[in-house]
């Protein structure tokens, strides 16, 4: 797992997984710790520590004296906390001002988990979850991964995890309550639809697989599915294109369903399949704090002469997906067919403060034609509902009404 909403190589990408890479955190390049800090505003070894003659501390201070002088411990498992416990927890509390659940403080301790975590270091049960209208959710469960195969689908709220409620936890603080040794089970309390319902899932060391691809002679379609924006999705996607090419067919579908996102560079470099060299793919949006960041197409524009393009999404598609579809919506390069997307367009760095880090919000992905993609999502051309999340795409009209859609759409242009 690793930081959220697209990795740069780039949300929150809470994969509860061994492996990931979301969380939108900017990274270069390799997308390593060491690439992340690079990207970091520091000065030497210093952040700016001067302070904000704006703002009166006094009250803050009263509240420090009064707990310094009063508090009594009355659980014998309580300690007082030091002063630097104290000084953490009003940087977390700065932190939770800002009212965004992906600007987050990590003392030390929590701060090693999270780079376990980046480093892919623990199991899990493969799934991406979020804070969506204030509940923890379930973006989409990864393929072939025991959350998938327990029945966990997109969208369920998650009240709580071994019988501890998730009200008011941040996605951060529930991947840590998640992951747990190999072979171990987590309980899950969820609320679908309205009904409550409880799911145990045993941990596993998580491989998914990460694209699919075939021929449908029936139809005349041929598919591309997606699962990861992985560092190796754009040469997987390569191949399939390949193949795709070589089948001679002019209708092509993109599953884009139950993938949670994840690299940047993976998004751009599929999207330059379809889209002259210099088109805007998406924006790196930093609110006027700095110059914005434009990815445009690399130029490969091979789609073979006269081929009709969908991409299917749905809730569980995310990050990276939804900056792809986003850019061939908006480029006029393929009809957008499904439900709704999640809307996961922000992008967070790390910033080391004594031993802590602090995770912060810096920049929002737009798309091509300046639609905000955070909480908004991307809205289908063509809506068309399934009854089950995040299906394998199935080359079957009566299996798979979304396919069905597309395949009308091919025939009828509509």
């Amino acid at each position: 797992m690793h930081v959220n909403d697209v990795v740069k190589k780039t949300a929150s990408y809470a994969l509860v997984a061994a492996a990931g890479f979301g969380f939108g955190l900017v990274a270069n390049g390799t997308g390593t710790p060491a690439a992340v800090a690079s990207h970091l505003p520091l000065i030497g070894d210093g952040l700016d520590a001067t302070p904000d003659t704006n703002a009166n501390l006094a009250d803050f201070w009263k509240a420090w004296n009064a707990l310094q002088n009063d508090y009594v411990i009355t659980h014998a498992s309580s300690t007082m906390p030091s002063t630097q416990d104290k000084v953490f927890g009003a940087i977390t509390g700065l932190a939770s001002s800002y009212g965004d659940p992906y600007t987050v403080f990590f003392p030390p301790q929590e701060a090693k988990a999270f780079n376990d975590n980046i480093s892919g270091s623990f199991a899990g049960v493969g799934m991406e979850i979020d804070v969506k209208n204030g509940a923890l959710t379930v973006i989409a469960p990864l393929k072939g991964t025991p959350a998938e195969a327990a029945g966990i689908k997109a969208g369920d709220i998650i009240a709580a995890i071994d019988g501890k409620s998730t009200d008011g936890i941040s996605t951060d603080e529930a991947v840590n309550e998640i992951r747990g040794p190999v072979g171990s089970v987590v309980v899950f309390s969820l609320v679908r639809g309205g009904n409550p319902l409880e799911i145990k899932v045993t941990r596993a060391t998580i491989q998914v697989p990460e694209t699919d691809d075939g021929y449908d002679a029936a139809s005349g379609v041929y598919h591309i599915a997606l699962y990861e924006f992985t560092g190796d999705s754009a040469d997987l996607f390569d191949q399939a294109w390949t193949r795709f090419k070589a089948s001679g067919a002019k209708k092509l579908i993109i599953d884009l369903r139950g993938n949670p996102g994840g690299y940047l560079d993976a998004a751009v470099d599929i999207a330059s399949h379809f889209l002259p060299k210099g088109a805007t793919i998406v924006t790196e949006d930093y609110g006027g704090k700095q110059p914005n960041d434009v990815q445009v197409s690399k130029g490969y524009d091979d789609l073979p002469a006269g081929t009709k393009v969908a991409i299917l999404v749905d809730g569980g598609s995310a990050s990276a997906s939804e900056i792809l579809s986003g850019a061939l919506q908006d480029n006029h390069a393929a009809e957008i067919i499904g439900t709704q997307t999640f809307g996961k367009g922000s992008v967070q760095t790390l910033i080391p403060i004594d031993g802590g880090s602090l995770k912060v919000t810096i920049a929002r992905w737009v798309t091509p034609a300046g639609h905000w993609i955070m909480e908004k999502g991307i809205t289908p051309d063509i809506v068309s509902k399934i009854a089950t999340s995040t299906p394998q795409f199935k080359a079957d009209t009566a299996a798979d009404p979304q396919y069905a859609r597309a395949v009308r759409f091919f025939t009828t242009g509509k």
